[in-house]
């Protein structure tokens, strides 16, 4: 696809990943318009970039877990620029045990309507967009969590509830993958650990010890965490160079799944040379 003139909604824009997966697709030519809802104080910096990038752009404070105002953000949107190309769903809470201790109900539920719940619904309300642009692509956020949960290395990072939210994600891409083909492509983007997410520039990084952040990346094979340049670059490759992909997941996450344990030699083996490995 090529982004110039096409239209991209950004959830989570403020900062992090959702700022700078705006700013890359404002460079390269896109209308871009972006979500946000607290940390005020980044506001000036993501106005400030956007105007640097682009004249084409619209920011738009909304509060994602009032369900019912979602279909209403999205017609703005589509309003103002004559429709929607590319949506990324980049809406989560992850409520670190480090941090937040013993869950709570209010806690729970919150994990669950922000990390999916809301993808939802804002799936929902942007599909006929994305169904009228005819090459629509959305494409949704989510952790390793889903995957790993509470165990491990990942322990101090993973409540089950947000792990949980996390495994709904990949049946949600599935299941709108099936409703938006063949105009549009929905995929899934599953992220390990990242600078700005459950790495060093999060809060709550500090707070672990030097064991347990090290053990992080002696997990993942390529011993270190990801960067924001990283998950534009994968961010881009969904959008502009996979036109056949559709209901997958692209696992970024530097081999933490698999694991940063040695692979010992193979061993001596107890059949000699020369003997029938079939026995006398």
């Amino acid at each position: 696809m090529d982004l110039a003139g096409k239209t991209a909604l950004v959830l989570g824009g403020i900062k992090g990943i959702g700022r700078a997966v705006a700013l890359a697709l404002a460079r390269r030519g896109a209308n871009v318009a972006v979500t946000w809802y607290d940390w005020d104080s980044e506001l000036a910096n993501l106005t400030r970039d956007l105007e640097a990038a682009t004249d084409r752009f619209l920011i738009l404070k909304a509060n994602l877990l009032e369900t019912s105002g979602i279909k209403a953000v999205v017609d703005a949107v589509a309003g103002r620029f004559g429709g929607i190309d590319i949506l990324f769903n980049n809406i989560e809470r992850g409520g670190w045990p480090a941090v937040h201790g013993p869950y709570t109900e209010e806690q729970w539920d919150l994990e669950m309507a922000t990390t999916l719940r809301a993808k939802r619904w804002v799936l929902e309300a942007a599909l006929p967009h994305l169904k009228r642009s005819g090459r629509g692509c959305a494409i949704n956020v989510s952790s390793i969590a889903g995957t790993v949960g509470r165990t491990g290395p990942a322990a101090p990072f993973f409540a089950e509830g947000y792990a949980a939210a996390n495994a709904g994600v990949a049946t949600l891409t599935r299941a709108f993958a099936r409703r938006g083909a063949p105009e549009v492509r929905v995929n899934e983007l599953r992220l390990g650990f990242f600078d700005t997410r459950h790495g060093p520039g999060t809060r709550g990084w500090e707070i672990l010890t030097e064991a347990e952040q090290r053990a992080i990346m002696d997990h993942t094979l390529l011993g270190r965490t990801g960067s924001l340049d990283d998950i534009v670059s994968a961010v881009l490759f969904l959008i502009e160079d996979a036109p056949f992909m559709t209901g997958a997941t692209l696992l970024l996450d530097g081999g933490y799944l698999l694991g940063g344990e040695p692979v010992p030699p193979v061993p001596a083996g107890v059949v000699k040379p020369g003997e029938s490995l079939f026995g006398k």
